[in-house]
Parts: C-alpha cells; sequence; structure tokens
C-alpha cells in the first residue's frame, strides 16, 4: 500500500503528468516543455469556470514550458473567453490566453493571444517547429491591469487574428498574422506560464466559447453572391447577468432553436424550434413542449404579455396567400386566436393594458415594413409609421406604456429609436457604426438591451451567423455598454428576454455541430 501511495504521488507531481479526462469543454491538460514545477486545470461545472495553474521558464525563444488545457480541432473558429490572474502578485511577464498549437512538442509551431503580467498584449507566433517565437512591434499595454480582459483569436483559413476587450467595450483587434505552414488539424486551448521556473502562477477563465463558423461557398468573382452552405447549425441557450457579465450554458443543441422569453415565474424559459414552442428550466434539464393548438409554424417573434397571463405568436399560415400571421392564446396553452388579417405580420410587443400588440408588417403591396398596432378583441389595425424611409422593426412598449421602443435606419446605420404610443414624437437614442436591432426593456423600466451587429452588413438586416455584441443601455440615456461576444444574430435576442428580476437575460449563440 505504501509504494502505491507512493507512486500515485509521483504520477500527480510530476512534470510530465498530464489530464486526459475531459475538463469542460476541452479534453486533455498537460505541462508542455517539462517545467520545474507540474502544472493543474480543473473546471467548475456550477460557475462554468476553469481554473489553471502552471510554472515554465517562458514561451519564447524555440521551446516553451507552460501548463496547456485543450482539444484537437479543424477548419475554422473563434475562440473567446475572459482571463484574469489570481493568487497574488507575481513576475510582469508571465502570461496567459489562447494558444493555437501544431502538437504538444515544446518546439511546436503556434500563434498565441497573450496577456502579460503588466498589461503587455501580443500576439506572437512560432512560424516552424523549432524556430525562434515572433511578436510585431507594435505591443499594447493596458493601463487597468485589474479590470478583467476578454481575449478571443479567430482562425480563418491561414490567417489568425487577435482581438481583446475590457469589460463593456467593443472588441479591438491587436494583430492579424499569416500561418500558411500550420496544419488544418491543431491543438487549441487556454494556457499559463510563470516567466520562473521556482513559481507557480494562478489563473481563472470565465465565459469560454469554442465557435466554429458556418462555412461559406465563395466565388472567385467578388461580385457574385452566393448562399452560405446548407447544414445543421448547433445552438446554445444562455442565460447572464447583465451587471457582472457571467454567462451559462443551460442546453445545447445540433438543430436549430431560437428566441428566449423568460418566463413570469422566473424558474423557466420559452423558445421556438421546429415550429413549436418549448419551456425548459433555467438550470437546463429536459424540454416540455407547449400546447399552441394548430399553430405548428412557429418562428422567433413570440412573447408574453405583461400580467404573465396571454401568449402572442407568429406562425405561418400555409396555401396561397399564406405568412406569417399573429395569434394569441393563454401562456398555459390552447386554442390560438388570429388577430391579424395580413400577411406578413411579425408580432414584437404586448401593450401594458393586455389588449393591444405591436407589430412589423408590409401591407397594401407595399415592399416596405412598416409598425403597426392592433386591438386584439377588435382586431382594428393602427399605422404608427408610414412613408418609411428604410427599415423599421423590433416594436415594444415600455413596462409603463408611455413609449414604443424600435430599431430604425433613415440615417443609414440601423439605430434604436423610441415614439409615443400614439406614433408621434419619434426620437434617435443611440448614435453610433453599429447596427443595432430589437431594443428590450427590463421588467423595473431601468434598462435597455439590443444585439449589434457589425458595421459592414446592410443595415435593414439582421443575418444569422455573425460575430456580433449584446448591449446594455439606461433607459434615462448614456452611451451602450457590450455585455456579450457571440456569434448568432437572427434568432439570438429577437424577443425580450428579461428574467422578472431585471438582472438577467437570455438568449442563443450559435456553432456548426459536426
Amino acid at each position: 500500500m505504501k509504494i502505491a501511495c507512493f507512486l500515485a504521488l509521483f504520477v500527480f507531481f510530476s512534470p510530465s503528468f498530464s489530464q486526459t479526462k475531459s475538463i469542460g469543454i476541452f479534453d486533455n491538460a498537460a505541462d508542455i516543455g517539462k517545467p520545474k514545477n507540474a502544472g493543474f486545470s480543473r473546471y467548475d461545472e456550477n460557475t462554468q469556470t476553469y481554473f489553471l495553474k502552471g510554472s515554465g521558464y517562458n514561451i519564447w525563444f524555440n521551446r516553451d514550458e507552460f501548463q496547456y488545457l485543450y482539444k484537437k480541432i479543424g477548419g475554422n473558429f473563434i475562440l473567446t473567453g475572459n482571463f484574469e490572474f489570481t493568487g497574488g502578485a507575481g513576475n510582469s511577464h508571465r502570461k496567459i490566453g489562447w494558444m493555437i498549437r501544431e502538437s504538444s512538442d515544446e518546439g511546436a509551431a503556434s500563434v498565441n493571444a497573450v496577456v502579460h503580467g503588466d498589461g503587455l498584449t501580443v500576439l506572437q507566433w512560432r512560424p516552424l517547429r523549432g524556430a525562434y517565437m515572433r511578436d510585431p512591434e507594435d505591443e499594447v499595454f493596458y493601463a487597468k491591469k485589474s479590470v478583467f480582459r476578454t481575449i478571443q483569436l479567430e482562425r480563418t483559413g491561414n490567417k489568425v487574428t487577435m482581438r481583446v476587450a475590457n469589460w463593456g467595450e467593443p472588441l479591438q483587434e491587436v494583430a492579424g498574422q499569416e500561418m500558411p505552414n500550420l496544419k488544418d488539424s491543431v491543438l487549441v486551448g487556454l494556457f499559463i506560464s510563470s516567466h520562473d521556473s521556482d513559481k507557480i502562477e494562478e489563473a481563472k477563465v470565465w465565459n469560454v466559447r469554442l465557435d466554429k463558423p458556418v462555412p461559406e461557398t465563395y466565388h472567385p468573382n467578388p461580385q457574385v453572391k452566393l448562399p452560405r452552405v446548407a447544414g445543421v447549425v448547433g445552438c446554445r441557450l444562455e442565460t447572464m447577468d447583465v451587471f457582472t457579465g457571467n454567462r451559462n450554458v443551460i442546453r445545447e443543441s445540433a438543430t436549430r432553436f431560437e428566441a428566449p422569453n423568460w418566463m413570469p415565474d422566473g424558474k423557466r424559459l420559452l423558445y421556438n424550434e421546429g415550429g413549436s414552442l418549448y419551456t425548459i428550466a433555467v438550470e437546463g434539464g429536459t424540454p416540455e413542449k407547449l400546447n399552441t393548438g394548430t399553430a405548428d409554424r412557429i418562428n422567433n417573434d413570440h412573447g408574453i404579455s405583461f400580467n404573465g397571463k396571454m401568449l402572442a405568436i407568429s406562425h405561418s399560415t400555409p396555401g396561397p396567400g399564406g405568412g406569417s400571421t399573429v395569434y394569441v392564446l393563454p401562456l398555459a396553452g390552447g386554442t390560438p386566436k388570429q388577430v391579424t388579417e395580413q400577411t406578413p405580420s411579425y408580432w414584437h410587443g404586448w401593450a401594458p393594458n393586455g389588449k393591444d400588440v405591436v407589430l412589423v408588417g408590409m401591407r397594401n403591396g407595399s415592399k416596405i415594413y412598416n409598425l403597426y398596432k392592433v386591438d386584439i378583441n377588435t382586431l382594428a389595425e393602427t399605422a404608427l409609421t408610414a412613408n418609411t424611409t428604410g427599415h423599421v422593426d423590433g416594436p415594444e412598449y415600455s413596462p409603463d406604456g408611455r413609449y414604443i421602443y424600435y430599431n430604425a435606419n433613415p440615417t443609414g446605420t440601423m439605430q434604436i429609436w423610441r415614439m409615443k404610443p400614439d406614433g408621434t414624437a419619434k426620437e434617435q437614442l443611440t448614435f453610433d457604426e453599429y447596427h443595432s436591432w430589437f431594443p428590450h426593456i427590463s421588467p423595473d423600466g431601468k434598462w435597455m438591451t439590443m444585439i449589434s451587429f457589425p458595421t459592414d452588413i446592410e443595415p435593414n438586416s439582421h443575418p444569422s451567423y455573425k460575430k456580433v455584441m449584446l448591449r446594455l443601455m439606461p433607459v434615462s440615456g448614456g452611451a451602450p455598454k457590450v455585455i456579450a461576444y457571440l456569434y448568432g444574430g437572427q434568432g439570438s435576442l429577437n424577443v425580450n428576454s428579461w428574467s422578472p428580476d431585471s438582472r438577467h437575460i437570455a438568449f442563443v449563440s450559435n456553432s456548426e455541430k459536426k
């Protein structure tokens, strides 16, 4: 027994010790380059946080020493996470970040998104096995060392790009590097190196996402626009504390689902998948199908009345003249009642009085979307916008009923606006370069979330599968603050998904599943 215990301790503390059990989304953890002190990695399922301990002389010159938590993948990918040193002060050149590595050899080719203990932020790379590590001249320092950073590393073909951000800010590109000799199948993961062989450093990493973008078809003529390759699109259902940015994945699927609403009891979420609606506990678990009668082609525009009793859905009616049509039914389930006669009609908001809904639609042969208010009892429809320049969408009442918030692009970029419930006093609220959609007001009336698309999309479109941001803005005024970076878009945040306590939201992110 004494011999067995001694051998177990030797294996655990040996510099070559390797963890082979799956750790979160990663498959392996190992010390690379045989550092003097063994490292270790673990995953906390409750907080979905990774904790790394590692030593090593450096990740530099023609060989490296560090602790590596990784998995093997191929093709294009986007790696994103929040990084922070823990455990007190250490060497100013200690390193944490993302690494793409050709193998576990100490001198392997690699490209690394690195943040040092003193705030130095840089992309560094070793183009070939045994070559000296390189980095660009224009290194970046961050003054607020105590503020955590988001680090993103993306591979597209041969190019690898590093981006970083401090809390609340958009991602900024640090550098990009062509890596033509890097194999398609590589190791990717988190790393830590102490830059001091006698010391072990510690770090935590959270909101870790490994996204596989949907493949696209390209044509040598840039004027030819080809559709994306059809295929299975994976989805994650996530919840987030909007004030800390902490995110939790509660469901993953290789099939597509969209647009969560938070249920009034605060315990479950509602979302659409395959034309139906499902509920799921906020901690995850087995989804339950909601009874929506004959409505089995429900899209991602659905939501719950302020009194928590009724549900509005947008359901595509089959046959000639069919299209998205708005219905209402009890939240507990039942037979839907049609409330719009013309199509297309996409629901987006309940009035606090529980009698009116607001929607987006095309009318009288027009090819332009406008906003409309409909009385669900009389079916009387009132136009709120007319002679629209550009596109309007996403109308939603504030909880006090004073305003309808929406997005519009009369100035060329999609911005957030509001107006009075009768359609007067239109007022622009955001003024920046991003295309922002779907303003959602918190139950306490103090905060607004939105999804912001990159500058290179068409202003009147909100496509799937883009690098987007979720942003938070005080309803009383102020600049929007970034609270999440994700690969998503259409279906991620189309409808109000605030929790009843006005602290959390739910949304969907995407990643290709093989």
